[in-house]
């Protein structure tokens, strides 16, 4: 069955392409589906939100490709000399793209190994969203030829989301569209984006970047997608459509019995669009070639996008018929006017420790009256460490009925010092409301010895027993507390001392202050071993923690007793 190719407005498919879904649904099973009432296979689990609003998803919920997997399993890669079928062709996934999933599946083994992303799912939404980036039309760095971009995201027909970028990502600074081979509105890009291929940029528009982009998105509220309900909500969460669910699921399990790696530019191109209203498939553009110098225009025209026409860009470059004004009520996100923080306290928290005050804002109308059911992110700014509960560095909550937005608990890293906290309202480009928090740290209040046995030694000998001691902080365990360990002269002068008891440094030479020592994972700290020069009498060392906890052990060195020497016995006189 040869693949039926189109573009998908949300919740609008044209005939053919509808009949094609049921027919291909029909022929086979997949894990995780079911029969509805009509006879169609559907996948079971989450349904689709209609509360998510769109500029909330990867993709603002824009079209995507409707393609179809062959009804056959994929084959191995063909030999020389062997025809390549239709099947085998869609199996084929172009070199520079395969590579991006797999290098992106094993980033993502590394840092969120209980996500189980597979790299063939993030290939079955390359699929969907971009042909695997028009038939693996890139360059060697993994950058796409041409840019790849979605339709105005202008209300008619698709979701309405304003201009968020001022047109750096999509070249349109009225509208968002969807940009790169994995359809990423500049909105999300913006806090998702992550540099996949290390030249130091994160760009929508390379595989490499892209790929590892949606990983870190699937995976960012620790769901486990090897379960089919997380997997349901993480692909939901991409593009909140149940048919775009469905679709994803198909190309996961074909591409799961097997592909093979095909040379870029080689791949299947998208050839139409169903969104046009008229079921159109227009012939797929060409791949692109040094262009001509273009004349200059009769009459002023709408600008056309960066990289010229591409399928799915909503036309062919010229200029685009201004859309009617929209009659739709305003969503409780249009009536926002700003911010107000819903009675944050203090944020402070030690090195590795949870925040205990989290986040809160209130959605407002210009008249202060509170707004529900608007989706507030949170995000962190500055050069730190701390993420969310998440394991993320953004957060988007729904506003409750009094309008308040709470973020996930904090959670700091190791970097001490202050940094920000965003929260700004989805969809909307108003002023974002900023939250300092500060990261101390780690401590330790009380120092106490593990042993009890008295510190002895002779002179120029050296101490049998090492000192120990375990670090707490409010009772519980101060791991990885800085601390400090000096010979001191007397009990009221911290100055080191310059005889007596001494440490050795890697070269043996005496040392009477160690720097840089730390408790471990159960706070302990063991001290190396002290010797002692031929000074005898009673000496100090003290140990002292970050956080203000002080330790005093009593050392002694002595020469050792003599034992008293034995009187001599009287022998008997013999008798006369």
């Amino acid at each position: 069955m040869a693949a039926e190719f189109g573009r998908l407005r949300k919740g609008a498919v044209n005939t053919t392409v509808a009949a094609v879904v049921v027919a291909a649904l029909a022929a086979s099973q997949a894990p995780g589906v079911t029969t509805d009432g009509a006879g169609r296979k559907v996948t079971t689990g989450t349904q689709p939100s209609p509360d998510t609003p769109a500029a909330d998803s990867a993709t603002g919920n824009s079209p995507y490709y409707t393609d179809l997997p062959p009804l056959n399993s994929p084959n191995p890669a063909p030999s020389a000399g062997t025809t390549v079928t239709p099947a085998a062709g869609e199996a084929g996934i172009p070199a520079t793209v395969l590579d991006a999933y797999k290098k992106a599946e094993a980033a993502l083994r590394e840092s969120k190994p209980h996500c189980n992303l597979p790299w063939q799912l993030l290939a079955a939404i390359g699929k969907v969203e971009s042909g695997q980036a028009r038939g693996g039309r890139v360059d060697a760095n993994g950058t796409t030829l041409s840019k790849i971009l979605g339709p105005q995201l202008n209300g008619a027909g698709f979701a309405n989301i304003s201009d968020t970028d001022d047109g750096a990502y999509d070249g349109d600074a009225r509208y968002d569209r969807a940009v790169g081979p994995m359809q990423f509105i500049p909105s999300t890009w913006k806090w998702a984006g992550r540099d996949g291929n290390g030249d130091g940029r994160k760009d929508p528009n390379n595989v490499y970047d892209a790929a590892l982009a949606a990983g870190h998105y699937l995976c960012r509220f620790d769901w486990n997608l090897a379960e089919q309900a997380d997997l349901d909500r993480a692909i939901l969460s991409y593009n909140n459509s149940r048919d775009y669910l469905n679709l994803v699921m198909r190309w996961l399990d074909y591409y799961r019995k097997g592909t093979h790696e095909i040379p870029d530019g080689t791949g299947t191109l998208p050839s139409g669009r169903s969104d046009d209203g008229a079921g159109a498939n227009p012939t797929p553009s060409p791949t692109p070639s040094t262009p001509s110098s273009p004349s200059p225009p009769s009459a002023p025209t709408t600008p056309s996008k960066p990289g010229g026409s591409e399928p799915g860009d909503g036309g062919s470059g010229g200029p685009k018929p201004t859309p009617p004004p929209s009659t739709t009520p305003p969503t409780p996100t249009d009536t926002v006017d700003h911010l107000e923080d819903a009675g944050t306290a203090k944020l402070t928290a030690m090195a590795g420790d949870t925040f205990a005050e989290k986040i809160s804002a209130r959605a407002e109308t210009d008249s202060g009256k509170a707004v529900a059911r608007v989706r507030v992110r949170f995000t962190i700014t500055g050069d730190t460490d701390a993420v969310f509960s998440t394991g993320e560095k953004v957060a988007a909550v729904l506003t409750d009925g009094s309008g308040k937005a709470v973020a996930p608990a904090l959670r700091a890293g190791e970097d001490t010092g202050e940094f920000t906290v965003r929260a700004t309202v989805v969809g909307r480009a108003l002023p974002g409301l900023d939250y300092t928090a500060t990261v101390t740290e780690r401590a330790a209040d009380t120092l106490a010895r593990t042993g009890d046995t008295a510190l002895t030694c002779v002179p120029g000998g050296e101490f049998a027993e090492r000192v120990e001691v375990k670090a707490t902080y409010k009772g519980a365990v101060a791991d990885k507390v800085a601390a400090t360990a000096t010979l001191i002269k007397a009990a009221d002068d911290p100055d080191e001392n310059d005889k007596g008891p001494y440490f050795k440094d890697a070269d043996g030479k005496p040392v009477r202050t160690l720097t840089g020592l730390k408790t471990d994972a159960d706070g302990l700290l063991e001290l190396p071993k002290l010797y002692a020069d031929d000074t005898t009498g009673t000496f100090l060392l003290r140990i002292a923690t970050a956080g203000g906890a002080t330790l005093t052990v009593e050392l002694k060195v002595a020469a050792a007793e003599t034992p008293p020497a034995e009187e001599p016995t009287e022998s008997a006189s013999p008798s006369a």
